[in-house]
């Protein structure tokens, strides 16, 4: 291999970016909605989700 390939790395181009940035985006957010559902689904739930038979 070439020098300059190994220091360079892989080069992602304009449009490849925006594709990671917005995936990144789109998983950030499914994740951020799943947190939120579990919390809120614990508050409606109410303290008897921490009282329950061993």
């Amino acid at each position: 291999m070439d020098d300059k390939q190994k220091t360079e790395g892989i080069v992602l181009t304009e449009a490849q970016q925006r594709a990671r940035r917005s995936r990144s985006i789109a998983i950030a957010v499914a994740l951020l909605v799943l947190v939120v559902l579990f919390y809120v689904m614990t508050l409606v739930k109410g303290p008897a989700v921490l009282v329950r038979p061993l």
